[in-house]
């Protein structure tokens, strides 16, 4: 008896069929390959295969033969949606995050070579940050949030980003390519960013990562605050507050959220006084 087709029918083989796909979805799958992968015969596997064609679901390319899921299937998975963007996702842990450590918040997001702040939750003390108010960007790696999101791509992206964003980087006139990369490397070994370049005078602040399910970095949790309050006795418990909060975040991210893939048009639409500082608060540092 072929090992997938125990259970009730086809519907089992049909799923070990789509998920042996998605493991050679980069360069696609023989058919031969696909039936031992999941214990059936080439013909069973070439009939079900077929079978996803007609419905659009898998592609066969003309030239070398080898089939990939379709557009149309990733179409599918994201029209499915989630119940709640990144954004919605990630209120809770900020107004958590604040209303612990008394202060400001800010959820970072990747957008190509920048880091944009989709969300913040106010603390009592008027501070200035990189990304300045929510739709504010950065580049990436300027910044303890965007030097998290940064540190956590995976090497091939993260050595483009420093290639485009090193002319910018040095804008600042603390930061070189030494630098640079020495921050990422420490970064990656602690896993958060809390290096206090001087650039804000009198702030401080502290970014962790926040992974998807297949640890790329595609947001960021940070806490801005003014250096006072971010001493050497109080940095360990802001950390591990953080990289919690990030922990229960990443599983719950869809991979099609398009909230990741667009972060600023995300933000159309949204009430205007959830877009402006509160009164009180300092003018922010672009």
């Amino acid at each position: 008896m072929e090992a997938a087709s125990a259970g009730t029918g086809g519907v089992p083989r049909v799923f070990a069929l789509i998920r042996a796909l998605v493991a050679v979805q980069a360069e696609g799958g023989r058919v031969t390959q696909l039936a031992r992968a999941i214990g059936l015969t080439q013909g069973t596997t070439h009939r079900l295969l077929q079978s996803l064609v007609a419905e659009g679901m898998v592609e066969q390319d003309e030239r070398s033969k080898l089939y990939r899921l379709s557009t149309e299937f990733f179409a599918l998975a994201a029209k499915a949606g989630n119940p709640g963007d990144l954004r919605s996702i990630c209120r809770p842990a900020l107004l958590r995050l604040s209303a612990s450590l008394g202060d400001s918040i800010f959820l970072l997001v990747r957008s190509g070579f920048d880091a944009i702040c989709l969300d913040r939750s106010e603390g009592p003390f008027p501070i200035r940050s990189f990304t300045g108010d929510i739709g504010g960007r950065v580049a990436l790696g300027v910044g303890q949030g965007a030097l998290s999101i940064l540190a956590f791509l995976p090497e091939a992206e993260r050595e483009e980003v420093i290639r485009f964003n090193l002319s910018r980087v040095r804008e600042y006139g603390v930061y070189d390519e030494v630098y640079l990369r020495t921050e990422i490397e420490r970064v990656r070994q602690t896993g958060y960013a809390a290096r206090n370049t001087g650039l804000l005078e009198g702030m401080a602040g502290v970014g962790v990562p926040v992974l998807d399910r297949e640890g790329r970095a595609v947001a960021a949790l940070s806490v801005g605050t003014i250096s006072a309050r971010l001493n050497e006795d109080r940095l360990p418990t802001v950390v591990e507050l953080l990289k919690r909060e990030a922990a229960a975040i990443g599983p719950r991210i869809h991979p099609f959220d398009a909230t990741l893939r667009r972060p600023a048009q995300s933000l159309a639409g949204q009430p205007s006084e959830q877009l402006l500082a509160p009164p009180g608060a300092a003018n922010p540092s672009v």
